[in-house]
C-alpha cells in the first residue's frame, strides 16, 4: 500500500515547511510519497523545498491555476493507492496517518476521510464536518433562521471525538483511494477556491459511497495562510457556493432567481466587514524545551518575561495574557495537539519551533494571517 500526499502551496514558506516536517514523522513507517504543486509562489517557498526537501516531487506553476486545477495536476503524477490532499498550513500527530488508515478498513464502502480539526489556538473547526448546503440548509446559515426538519449546515449530531458519516468533509484534509477518486472525475477544474471540496464529496455521496469523519484523529489547520481574508476572498467563496447551487441543485426560474440573490446580498454584506486583526499584547511567553541556548535567542528576541519549563497545567496560567511556545525538538506534534486542546483557554494562545528551525509561528485567529517570528 502507498500513499501519495498532495499539497498545493501558495506563499506560504514557513508554515509548508513545518507541514512536511510533520509529515515526515507521520509518514515514517509508511510508503509515501510528497507532490507539492506550487501556484507561483513569490516566497522562498519553491527554493527551500527544493533545498530541505529534495526527494518531494515539486511542481512549480507560472500562474495559480487554482486548487482543484493544482490538485489534479498532482493526482496526474501520484503512483499511491490512496490520496492525501493536504493544505500546507496543517500539522499532523505522529501516529495520524497510521489510524485514520487502519480505521478506513474497518468502515465499509469508504469515500473520503477526513480527521478532526482544531484552528491555532486549539478550538475545534466544525466544517471538519458538514451536511450538503442544499437552497434550504444553505438558507438557514445566511440568514440564521431555523426551518423545521432542514438540517444545520454543520453536522452537529456526530460528536466531535466520534467516528461517523457525514455529508462533507473539509479539502484541508481528505483522504481517499485513488480508483475511488478517478471514478468521479478527481476535483472540478470550474471551482478555482472554495466549494470544490463540497463538490467532491458530493459527487462521491452521489457514487453510492460514504464519506467518513474520524473524530479520533486530530490535526492542526491554521486556516487562511494561503488566502487573504477579505473582501475579495468573500466574494469567491460566495460565488463558489452560487456554481455548486447552479450544477447540483438548479431547479426552476423563479427559485433560481432567489437564491442568486440571497447569496449575492450575503456577500456584499460580509465584504463590507473589517477583517483586520488586533493581536494582544503578551504578558508572559512559557517556553516548553530543556534547550537553554533556544530560551536565549527566544528571550532575546521577545519583549516579555520569559519563563523556561518542561511542562505546564492548565491551572498554572491564570488569567493574564500567555503565550506557550513548543519546541518540536522537546515535543513531538502529536503532543503539542494534545496539549493545545487541553491547554485551550481565552487568554492563551500557541506557537511552535519546528524542529531544527530558527522560527517560531503559530495563529491566534481562524480568519486571519498568522505570524512567524525568526531569530
Amino acid at each position: 500500500m502507498k500513499l501519495s500526499i498532495i499539497i498545493v502551496n501558495y506563499n506560504v514558506r514557513y508554515f509548508i515547511e513545518q507541514c512536511i516536517l510533520s509529515i515526515k514523522e507521520a509518514t515514517s513507517s509508511i510508503d509515501t510519497e510528497i507532490i507539492i504543486v506550487d501556484n507561483n509562489s513569490k516566497d522562498e517557498s519553491c527554493q527551500m523545498i527544493k533545498d530541505c526537501f529534495p526527494e518531494i516531487i515539486l511542481i512549480e506553476n507560472k500562474e495559480n491555476k487554482g486548487f482543484a486545477a493544482a490538485n489534479n495536476q498532482g493526482v496526474l503524477l501520484a503512483k499511491g493507492d490512496f490520496l492525501c490532499f493536504l493544505n500546507p498550513d496543517t500539522v499532523l500527530a505522529f501516529n495520524t496517518f497510521i489510524k485514520i488508515l487502519k480505521i478506513q478498513k474497518q468502515l465499509p464502502h469508504t469515500g473520503l476521510l477526513g480527521p478532526k480539526l482544531i484552528n491555532g489556538v486549539g478550538d475545534f473547526l466544525h466544517e471538519s464536518k458538514r451536511n450538503i448546503p442544499s437552497p434550504l440548509t444553505s438558507f438557514r446559515r445566511l440568514f440564521g433562521i431555523k426551518i423545521g426538519y432542514v438540517k444545520n449546515y454543520y453536522a452537529d449530531h456526530i460528536p466531535s471525538n466520534s467516528i461517523g458519516y457525514v455529508d462533507v468533509l473539509v479539502g484541508a484534509f481528505m483522504l481517499i483511494k485513488k480508483e475511488s477518486y478517478l471514478s468521479v472525475g478527481g476535483f472540478d477544474e470550474d471551482y478555482f477556491i472554495f466549494g470544490e471540496d463540497i463538490d467532491l464529496a458530493y459527487k462521491i455521496k452521489k457514487k453510492g459511497l460514504l464519506n467518513y469523519y474520524i473524530g479520533n484523529v486530530v490535526a492542526i489547520h491554521y486556516r487562511g495562510e494561503s488566502t487573504d481574508r477579505n473582501a475579495v476572498y468573500v466574494r469567491q467563496f460566495y460565488d463558489a457556493m452560487r456554481l455548486f447551487y447552479k450544477k447540483h441543485f438548479r431547479s426552476n426560474a423563479t427559485l433560481d432567481f432567489m437564491v442568486s440573490v440571497a447569496i449575492r446580498l450575503v456577500s456584499v454584506i460580509q465584504s463590507s466587514k473589517n477583517f483586520d486583526k488586533k493581536k494582544r499584547i503578551i504578558e508572559r511567553y512559557c517556553l516548553i524545551t530543556n534547550d537553554e541556548g533556544l530560551y536565549s535567542k527566544i528571550a532575546s528576541k521577545l519583549s516579555a518575561e520569559v519563563e523556561i519549563l518542561d511542562g505546564v497545567g492548565k491551572e498554572d496560567l491564570g488569567d493574564t495574557n500567555i503565550e506557550i511556545i513548543f519546541d518540536n525538538n522537546f515535543i513531538s506534534f502529536g503532543e503539542i495537539i494534545d496539549q493545545m486542546q487541553k491547554l485551550r483557554k481565552d487568554n492563551i494562545t500557541f506557537k511552535i519551533r519546528p524542529k531544527n528551525c530558527n522560527y517560531i509561528l503559530g495563529s491566534d485567529f481562524s480568519d486571519g494571517k498568522g505570524e512567524v517570528i525568526t531569530f
